[in-house]
């Protein structure tokens, strides 16, 4: 009977640790996918604008995100995006583990093409 018990009380920490951590991933993976998007169709974003708007999906993703730790760099036809960042994650009830985090998002960009008068002549 308390080996069942044991073995019960072991596989429901292992289940807490590994939604814990899957809800972590998930939202870094979001985040990735949102700021590759972004990096993507931002090219006629100045940089201040690209950087506060990655900032703001930080927040929106619940990743603790600083200016200081975020990287932005262009080129004619490319745009990279590299962070780092520690998340805390509960492994067990009462104990975080500080989980780090690293991203490189390199992008290729072109800019639209305008049409200056798209009406008949």
């Amino acid at each position: 009977m308390i080996k069942t018990v044991v073995k019960l009380a072991f596989v429901a920490l292992l289940a807490n640790a590994t939604w814990h951590v899957f809800v972590v991933y998930l939202a870094h993976y979001k985040f990735k996918d949102s700021v590759t998007s972004t990096a993507q169709f931002g090219v006629e974003k100045t940089d201040s604008q690209l950087r506060d708007r990655i900032l703001e999906l930080a927040g929106d993703f619940e990743v603790p995100l600083t200016d200081e730790n975020l990287s932005i760099r262009r080129d004619a036809h490319e745009t990279i995006v590299e962070t780092s960042y520690k998340r805390p994650v509960e492994l067990v009830p009462g104990y975080t583990y500080q989980w780090p985090f690293t991203m490189r998002v390199d992008v290729f960009t072109t800019a639209p093409v305008r049409l200056q008068d798209s009406g008949p002549k």
